[in-house]
This record gives structure tokens, C-alpha cells and sequence, in this order.
């Protein structure tokens, strides 16, 4: 999912439900994500204070997700956190 050796950005907008899969995306080189569908689930149910918690939740889990993988600063979590034979493929060489 990361352009190897590129100065471009990648950002996922597709399957961001938990904070897990914030930082999977992370490890594999992703700058950011977008959380469009939990914020609409939250936004539907409960308004702004919906979209709060649904925030709140995903950055718990994330949190804690970090935590269990021994790391505090998302921004060092790497591909060693992830299970090896899973993520290969998604790399993108840059040509």
C-alpha cells in the first residue's frame, strides 16, 4: 500500500471501520485514512454527539491496538506489527 522511494502520499478511503484497521493502514505506509462510514453511523444515530463518539471509539482502539503491539507514537509503527504473509502484496513498487 506505501510508494516505495516516492514523495506521494497514500491515503485509504475504503474498509476504515475500527481503529485496528487505522493502524494497519498505518503500518503499511498510509499517511492518513478516512472514516466516512463510521462518522455517517454516528451522524444518523446520534448527531454531533455521535460523530464525537464514534471518533472517540476508533481512536480508543487504535490506541489500545498500539498499545498491545508495544508502540506509544503512531508515527514509528511498521510493518512488524502486522502478520507476515498477509500484507506483501499490497506494497507498491515505485517504477
Amino acid at each position: 500500500m506505501h510508494a516505495e522511494n516516492s514523495d506521494i502520499e497514500v491515503w485509504l478511503d475504503s474498509g476504515i471501520r475500527s481503529g485496528q484497521d487505522v493502524l494497519k493502514a498505518r503500518a503499511l505506509g498510509a499517511k492518513g485514512t478516512m472514516i466516512g462510514r463510521a462518522f455517517l453511523y454516528g451522524l444518523g444515530a446520534y448527531g454531533e454527539d455521535g460523530v464525537r463518539r464514534a471518533l472517540e471509539i476508533i481512536h480508543k482502539e487504535c490506541d489500545l491496538s498500539m498499545a498491545f503491539c508495544g508502540h506509544t507514537d503512531i508515527n514509528k509503527v511498521t510493518t512488524d506489527i502486522l502478520v507476515k504473509g498477509t500484507y506483501e502484496n499490497l506494497k507498491v513498487a515505485n517504477h
